[in-house]
């Protein structure tokens, strides 16, 4: 019974090695919440720790982790006896020369070994965040020049969407999830309203402005001559974010309320006086798109075709 309990640690042992954590959500979450020293978090060991007790609180319960208070202990130990070791070397030293040059080649290598440590992702989020928070106190502060503090401004918010990206980049990973893609596509409307709005508003309080006339009159100009453009653009993601989150139904992460709810959205955009010139043609296109392959390899679906679409313009 023992052999063939140690054989199936090693098996699930083996499972937990192999596992793909990087493709795992949960996974990243889980690590993020761990608040270990950075020289602990960049060692091979302390993560594959984590690791096999990830995959044994979420994937194999029956896998046995053994505690790693020893091997940090012996690490320790040996951290400490290589630090007695080498003091009385350099004191004992008879070729100051060499000693120099030891030393310092040493100090080198842990510099250099600190460095790279300490960088981890805590630390870039930090130095990120400070960053910001000291030029946007420039930006706002009387005194400074008012060239300065536009270009203090600007560079606060530049630092803060890249703090943010990072943050998420740093807690999700790359964005490769199906889930992603309607999130991704339900921005789209949000940004070319969010563009229309500043544009106009800009144009409207800050014409005579130097800044405005130098870098943001062309765009605000082309921005207000293409809103048809934008509005087209819209409907043709509104409207391809309700397919999506048809397709989202096959998946396990399936809203049926939030899909028949948009689909109800959807509708009264397709009514709707300020928007149902855009989304009527959007409809139209698909129309003569999805009919004729119908007609020819699915007749079956002309009746609850023709039953959706008396429900929809009803």
């Amino acid at each position: 019974m023992g052999e063939e309990r140690e054989d199936s640690q090693k098996i699930k042992r083996i499972a937990a090695a192999a596992y793909d954590y990087d493709n795992d959500p949960r996974w990243a979450e889980y690590w993020s919440n761990i608040l270990i020293p950075p020289h602990m978090a960049a060692r091979s060991d302390v993560v594959d720790h984590y690791k096999r007790k990830f995959y044994q609180r979420y994937i194999d319960p029956d896998l046995v982790v053994e505690s790693m208070s020893q091997p940090t202990q012996a690490s320790a130990s040996s951290t400490s006896s290589a630090t007695a070791n080498d003091r009385p070397r350099q004191r004992n030293s008879a070729n100051p020369g060499s000693t120099t040059s030891r030393s310092s080649g040493t100090s080198t290598n842990a510099g250099s070994n600190t460095t790279s440590v300490r960088w981890d992702r805590q630390t870039i989020q930090f130095s990120v965040n400070a960053w910001v928070f000291v030029v946007a106190m420039l930006a706002i502060f009387p005194l400074i020049p008012r060239n300065l503090s536009n270009r203090a401004y600007r560079l606060s918010f530049m630092g803060t969407a890249c703090s943010s990206i990072y943050s998420l980049y740093s807690l999700y990973g790359v964005p490769i999830h199906f889930a992603f893609y309607p999130t991704l596509i339900a921005l789209i409307p949000i940004l070319c309203r969010s563009v229309e709005h500043v544009a106009k508003f800009l144009r409207r309080n800050f014409s005579r402005s130097i800044l405005y006339r130098k870098y943001l009159e062309d765009a605000c100009v082309w921005v207000e001559s293409n809103s048809t453009t934008l509005s087209i653009l819209t409907s043709h993601a509104e409207i391809g974010l309700g397919f999506l989150l048809i397709i989202s139904l096959l998946s396990w992460q399936r809203n049926i309320i939030q899909t028949f709810m948009y689909w109800q959205l959807l509708k009264l955009m397709y009514h709707a006086p300020v928007s149902a010139g855009y989304h009527q043609s959007v409809w139209a296109k698909i129309g003569r798109t999805v009919n004729p392959l119908v007609y020819r390899y699915a007749p079956f679906l002309n009746t609850p075709i023709s039953a959706i679409q008396r429900w929809w313009l009803r």
